[in-house]
């Protein structure tokens, strides 16, 4: 059973087209999960949010999304994120309102067992005891550089054999003594003109993950 992830699309149209475009040439893959921050940075969110909400895709919140909904909803805006409250503000007023609703009854993780194996899709590890908190006090914890080591330490608390994240950008491919740690990288966000995303093969006996950066 082959599924893909892709991360951090934040607005970026073309980049997401070219995924899809390949995505469905391909006819194996069996679903999509996409690890949080589909808006912000990049101007197509309603394109964007169009084309994930169209086809079978499992989608989880980003900082980014929940900032931009804090500001549809009249709540705290998160302090940390003060540099960029005025693009979220440009953001929300472009959005379509009727995304808001799908945005908001989005998870923060999903968590299953594919083919025997447990997996963790979210979009970071969240700090001790934040993992319900509102974006408002930042219960997301400081990004650690790609590392074995580093990722072992920030999701020591997880007993799932694959955890898929985003939100730091560069990609990331680790096997650890408990886990296998992967971010595809961001799908919209990339100084070169690829939109990098993850296949992952699932079988009884283990899980093979490719690596593709598709050329826009």
């Amino acid at each position: 059973m082959k599924m893909a992830v892709i991360a951090d699309v934040h607005g970026n149209l073309p980049a997401l087209k070219a995924v899809f475009s390949e995505l469905d040439l391909r006819k194996d893959v069996k679903h999509i999960y996409c690890l949080g921050d589909m808006i912000g940075i990049g101007p197509d969110s309603n394109e964007v949010l169009h084309l994930l909400f169209s086809k079978d895709v499992s989608m989880i919140t980003g900082n980014h999304d929940e900032a931009v909904l804090a500001l549809a909803k009249g709540e705290e805006y998160p302090k940390s994120h003060f540099s960029v409250r005025r693009h979220h503000q440009w953001i929300l007023d472009r959005l379509d309102k009727s995304f808001i609703p799908y945005l908001e009854n989005l998870p923060r993780r999903i968590i299953q067992n594919i083919e025997g194996h447990s997996v963790l899709f979210c979009h970071y590890q969240f700090k001790k005891d934040h993992k319900d908190q509102p974006i408002s006090i930042d219960p997301l914890s400081s990004n650690v550089s790609p590392s074995k080591d580093n990722l072992e330490k920030l999701f020591r608390n997880h007993n799932e054999k694959l955890i898929c994240f985003g939100h730091h950008h560069p990609t990331h491919f680790f096997t650890g003594k408990k886990a296998t740690y992967l971010n595809p990288g961001s799908l919209g966000c990339n100084y070169k003109p690829i939109a990098p995303y993850a296949l992952i093969n699932f079988s009884k006996k283990k899980f093979e993950i490719t690596l593709t950066r598709n050329i826009i």
